[in-house]
């Protein structure tokens, strides 16, 4: 049996996610659209997912390389570089990458270093972007649509062991709380959103004051529009989706326009206070997607509150992958937007809705069946970014120069 090759499905019914795009949003917290999973919000939430990818597919973890975690595409195409482009018409362009570092130790998983004396940086890492909705993606999404995306981890799941769930007060970016109930949130997260750095030139200023001030700026251009804010990311990107998320909206940036983060694999952000304070404010919703096998969404354990609302996938039903899988498997990014692509809900069982190609699957991990004939983890740099030269040599020349002065 050969690869399962499918049509777009993008170009179908794009006039009904324009007119309901508040309710995709969460305007009434999905109700009545999550199960069984409404056909516009399945789309939506895997075009969201698409963007939190696309931080994955352009990250470059190869510690060899004196660009070690940083962006390999520039902002200029950036969509078409990682695939997303192409027969899609919710179009955008990216307006800021976002740096982070951290002042406390954190797992490899988070904060990659390069191997070379002559690294881009010592300190800092790339850790997502934001981009705005072009002409044309505005007149299918509805409005005009902010985008940020938050990347995740980039190794196996051992990070889960090699972490402490220590948490530390939010209320110096969040306010006092509710009732005086001080907002907890998880110490790595918080380090990774609010850390500076003096010495990088890209973490002078936090990951969380870059996003804000790019959030002002955008707002104030398109303040004569009907414009959104939506955040996206998967596992470490959706818990500081979460947390950005309510920043936004808790320090009024947002300007009274609905704020939305479609989150995948998400682990728990922050305690009973953190959920209380985000319960209390308008304009704000989470919808968070797991995996029924994945154990991140369950981490911490203790001490920590969920928020927002659920949408449960479980792949195990898939009958295009290898039964049972694994937790590499489980908690893979596009494995979990195949979930999405055939979940059923409570109905049961597992049917592709949308025509979304089963060979994403194998990009980074090995969980199709053999029979597919698609190679495992198969998305990578030709060569791994090796160029041959004139004269006959070898270089890596991995990285296109974007944000960066040397």
């Amino acid at each position: 049996m050969g690869i399962l090759v499918t049509k777009p499905w993008f170009r179908k019914k794009m006039d009904s996610i324009a007119n309901k795009w508040r309710h995709l949003n969460g305007q009434n917290n999905w109700e009545g659209l999550l199960d069984p999973l409404d056909i516009d919000l399945r789309r939506y939430i895997i075009h969201y997912g698409e963007m939190a990818q696309a931080t994955y597919d352009t990250f470059n973890s190869e510690k060899a390389s004196r660009f070690a975690g940083s962006s390999r595409y520039a902002k200029k195409d950036f969509f078409s570089k990682v695939g997303i482009d192409k027969g899609k018409p919710f179009k955008y362009f990216v307006t800021k990458y976002l740096y982070a570092t951290s002042q406390i130790p954190v797992p490899e998983a988070f904060i990659i270093k390069s191997l070379s004396r002559e690294a881009w940086s010592k300190e800092s890492n790339w850790m997502g972007y934001v981009a705005v909705a072009t002409d044309e993606g505005r007149a299918a999404l509805g409005r005009r649509d902010i985008v940020i995306a938050w990347r995740g981890t980039v190794q196996t799941l051992e990070w889960v062991n090699d972490l402490e769930f220590n948490l530390v007060s939010a209320s110096k970016i969040l306010g006092p709380g509710v009732a005086g109930g001080e907002p907890k949130v998880h110490q790595g997260w918080y380090s990774i959103y609010t850390s500076d750095d003096p010495l990088s030139p890209f973490n002078k200023t936090s990951a969380r004051d870059q996003v804000l001030a790019e959030v002002r700026r955008l707002v104030e251009v398109f303040k004569n529009e009907e414009i959104s804010i939506t955040l996206t990311g998967h596992s470490l990107g959706a818990a500081l989706a979460t947390l950005n998320a309510v920043d936004i909206v808790a320090n009024g940036l947002n300007k009274g326009c609905p704020v939305t983060a479609i989150v995948f694999a998400s682990p728990r952000v922050g305690d009973s206070n953190f959920q209380k304070l985000f319960s209390g404010i308008k304009n704000l919703r989470v919808l968070r997607v797991w995996n029924a096998s994945d154990i991140i969404p369950n981490y911490p354990l203790l001490g920590y509150s969920d928020v927002g609302e659920d949408l449960e996938v479980d792949t195990r039903k898939s009958k295009y992958l290898k039964s049972p899988g694994n937790p590499s498997t489980w908690h893979n990014m596009e494995a979990y937007l195949h979930g999405v692509a055939g979940t059923q809900g409570s109905r049961g069982g597992f049917k592709l809705e949308v025509n979304r190609e089963i060979a994403l699957v194998n990009k980074s991990t090995d969980a199709l069946k053999d029979e597919y004939l698609v190679p495992v983890s198969w998305r990578c740099e030709k060569n791994k970014g090796m160029v041959q030269q004139v004269d006959g040599s070898w270089k890596l020349m991995d990285h296109e120069d974007d944000d960066f002065v040397f």
